[in-house]
Parts: structure tokens; C-alpha cells; sequence
């Protein structure tokens, strides 16, 4: 939606096939960085993988302010225009299970190349406004960009030594592009007074300038070097990915991320709309919603962290997660579009340690060489849960009236709280003598775990 602190909408950065990653035990510099074998400097290919992963939010983000203007350009029903909650994750998954052929043919530089490009020919598509199935061909291109670029990077991150910092550093910059999108799109469109295709002429600038970046800083990866760095790499076998269904932590883990990812796309998808139309707000101050829903996510994933490791990540996601629902319902009961962006801001700072807390718990609760293969799984399913309840709220708001939408939301945190529970409860399922798992928080709040949970 990796390392504990990546972001569900933040619907996934974590899905990549196994073929794809490369063992952590083996540093990225390994490689000889001689003449006869040139390489970029470390730190140029990691900003240029920043910038990648803020154009990444940039698109992902700007989705929901693009609905209205959507909506009316092609006099679509809510029903219709939330097709593009499911061309995008579509396109994201065909990508990361393409991903493995693409590095072994063509290496780094291969998904370095193909997904800015993606990026910049969708921008194009959507922005010459052509008939809406076209749109949804575009918006689908995008998803596959993402793909080509969120797993990999996120693998080569996951390879250094500073694994965590690096991780944090992508993923902060995810939150960054993901929090300016929605803001920037609007100024476009309401204070520039632009039409709204205009933000996808001026994202297929920006993509041109991100394949610029990345097929400099890359331009050494080929598949002779992404072959030699994976020559005796017997980590990844296909046992182990029947291996993680055996353990009941894979199942709850991805029954939390359906739902929690599900609704952390649907709150960014829809809450636009539901601020203009609900509490009759200008689509500028609407927009402005999404950008602080992001932003709060950002913050919270940073603030939060001390006290995350002070009580223990389960009885403090437990306490995010009742923070965020009563959130939820002072965002449902008040009028006030003010008083709605606010509580869209507060939402996102409380939800954001939620998709990290639950990949820590699954690498507490897995052997070491299960992680990477369970990530990948669970990760999987939060998207197909990214793609199906904001379509699933889009025809509910079709058939009824957008005021389902607080509700819905709602719902489905509770929901996810009740299976985050469920999966707080979970221990490790061969016990090992003498070692233990440095969380108690959610002993103090549940009780001990029984034998049959261990």
C-alpha cells in the first residue's frame, strides 16, 4: 500500500514480484564501479527516484478534484465516472507482474525509460480530452507508469544499508507530490481559471522532465548488471509463496488491507466531491480538502512515530484507528465546509501510520525469508480493495445521493479496526525459544494471548 513507514493510497507501493527484489543482505554498490564498469553516484539515483515517486502522488492524488470537471465535461453519472477507480490498480498490477521480464531484458534503465513515458503519453491522451473510454485507456496508462516504477524502486530501496531512511525518503516524497497535486490542480483550474485538462498538459511536462532525470541517473542499469547482481540469488523460490498461505497472519493481514486500503482510496477519491456537493463548497476549497487529507497523512506518519514505538504498534494503531473514526463522525455531522476540511486533515494524520503498522506486525508475525513474498501478496490485495470500494461507494452515490459517502467511510473503518484487531490478537506461529516479540502494548488492552493465538 516494505518498511514501516511507507504509505495504502496510499493503495500500495509494495507490490512487485519476487523476481523483482533484490536480497537484502547484498548492498546495491557491490557492483564494481570502474570504467570498464560506469555507475551514477548513489545519491543522484535516489533523487531522481524521489522526484519519480512525488509525480507518482502528483497523478495519484489529483484523481479526486478531477472527478467534477470530468463528470460535467462528459455528462457522466457517478456510476460511470468511477470506472477510473478500477482501469488505475488494473494497470498497476499488469505492471508489477511485468516487472520481473523488464528488469531481466532491459534492466533498471528498462522501467526507468518505459514508465515516465507512460506517464507523459497519458498526460497527453487526457489532456487533449478525447472520448471518455480513451480517458479510461489514459488514466489505465498511468496505473502501468506507477507500477513500473513504485515496486522497483521501492525493492532497490529496501537493498541498502539504510534501508529505512532511504524508504522514508521515497515515500516522503510520495507525500509531498500527493499533497500538492489536488492543490496546484485547483489553483489550475479555479484561480488561473484554466479548464481542467490544462493540469494534464502541464503533467506531461513534468513526466518528460522525470524521464529525463531517471534515464540519466540510470542510464548504466542494464540487464547485464541486474543479471550479475541476482547470479546467485536463491532467496525467492516459488515454495515460498506457497509457504506464507500456510501461516493465518497472510489472511487477516490481507483482509485489513482490502478493506483499509479500499477506504483510504475512497476517502481521497471522493471526498472532493462530497465537500462541493454536500456542504456546497467552491471546487477550490473542495479540492483544498484532498491536499490537507494527504498532507495530515504525511505528518501523521512522521509525528506519530515516537509514540507508535513508545506503547507498541498495536494498541497505538488501536488508538488511531477509534481517533480516526470519531473523526469521521464530527466530519459527518458538521455543515460547516470549513469545519469539513479541517476534519479531512485530522482524518489523514491519524490514518497515516495505519497501512505501515500492519506490514511491522506481518514481519513480526512470518519467518524472515516469508517477507518479501507476503508484502507482495497482501500488497496485491489492498489494491484490488483500492480499486473496488471507491467504485463500489461510486455506485452507491449514484443510486442514492453523495451524502453516503461520510457513511460508507465510516463503515468501513470500523470495519478494518474489528480485523485489525483480530490481527493484533495473532503470534507468531512457530514458537521460538528464548525469543520474543518487543510489543505489548496490545496485551494491556486485550489481554494475553491464548496458546492456540501463539
Amino acid at each position: 500500500m516494505p518498511p514501516p513507514d511507507i504509505s495504502p493510497d496510499e493503495t500500495s507501493p509494495l507490490l512487485h514480484p519476487p523476481e523483482l527484489l533484490i536480497p537484502a543482505t547484498q548492498n546495491v554498490l557491490e557492483i564494481s564501479t570502474a570504467p570498464s564498469n560506469p555507475q551514477t553516484s548513489q545519491s543522484f539515483r535516489i533523487g531522481s527516484a524521489m522526484c519519480s515517486f512525488a509525480v507518482n502522488g502528483l497523478f495519484q492524488s489529483s484523481i479526486g478534484v478531477m472527478l467534477p470537471p470530468l463528470s460535467e465535461q462528459y455528462s457522466l453519472t457517478d456510476i460511470h465516472v468511477s470506472l477510473i477507480f478500477l482501469v488505475g490498480p488494473a494497470g498497476y498490477l499488469l505492471a508489477a507482474y511485468c516487472n520481473g521480464f523488464i528488469h531481466s531484458r532491459y534492466g533498471q534503465r528498462g522501467v526507468a525509460f518505459l514508465g515516465p513515458l507512460l506517464h507523459m503519453v497519458s498526460a497527453i491522451l487526457i489532456a487533449i480530452h478525447p472520448p471518455f473510454p480513451v480517458v479510461l485507456v489514459a488514466f489505465g496508462m498511468t496505473g502501468v507508469g506507477i507500477g513500473f516504477l513504485d515496486g522497483p524502486w521501492c525493492a532497490w530501496a529496501g537493498a541498502m544499508e539504510k534501508a529505512s531512511m532511504v524508504s522514508g525518503l521515497l515515500h516522503g516524497s510520495f507525500s509531498l507530490g500527493a499533497a500538492a497535486g489536488p492543490f496546484i490542480a485547483s489553483v489550475v483550474m479555479h484561480a488561473a481559471h484554466k479548464p481542467w485538462y490544462t493540469w494534464y498538459y502541464i503533467m506531461a511536462v513534468v513526466s518528460l522532465l522525470e524521464l529525463f532525470v531517471l534515464l540519466t541517473a540510470f542510464r548504466y542499469e542494464d540487464a547485464a548488471r541486474y543479471r550479475a547482481l541476482h547470479a546467485d540469488d536463491e532467496t525467492y523460490k516459488m515454495a515460498d509463496w506457497k509457504a506464507i498461505f500456510k501461516h493465518p497472519a497472510t489472511w487477516v493481514c490481507a483482509a485489513y488491507y482490502l478493506a483499509y486500503v479500499g477506504n483510504e482510496t475512497a476517502i481521497s477519491g471522493w471526498l472532493v466531491s462530497y465537500i462541493a456537493r454536500s456542504r456546497h463548497a467552491t471546487l477550490y476549497i473542495a479540492s483544498l480538502s484532498s491536499s490537507e487529507f494527504w498532507a495530515g497523512m504525511a505528518v501523521g506518519r512522521l509525528a506519530l512515530g515516537f509514540f507508535t514505538d513508545r506503547f507498541g504498534v498495536r494498541q497505538a494503531t488501536t488508538f488511531y484507528f477509534v481517533c480516526a473514526i470519531l473523526v469521521e463522525v464530527l466530519f459527518t455531522a458538521t455543515k460547516s465546509s470549513v469545519a469539513s476540511v479541517v476534519f479531512a486533515t485530522l482524518m489523514g494524520f491519524f490514518m497515516g501510520p495505519l497501512f505501515p503498522s500492519g506490514i511491522v506486525v506481518l514481519t513480526r508475525l512470518l519467518p524472515n525469508d516469508l517477507h518479501i513474498a507476503a508484502v507482495s501478496f497482501v500488497a496485491s490485495i489492498g489494491q484490488v480493495g483500492g480499486a473496488l470500494l471507491p467504485f463500489g461507494i461510486g455506485a452507491l452515490v449514484d443510486s442514492m445521493s453523495i451524502d453516503v459517502f461520510p457513511y460508507a467511510i465510516i463503515v468501513f473503518s470500523t470495519l478494518s479496526l474489528a480485523i485489525w484487531i483480530v490481527y493484533a490478537r495473532l503470534r507468531p506461529k512457530p514458537a521460538i525459544e528464548g525469543s520474543q516479540e518487543h510489543d505489548t502494548g496490545i496485551d494491556s488492552l486485550l489481554g494475553p494471548a491464548t496458546e492456540e493465538s501463539q
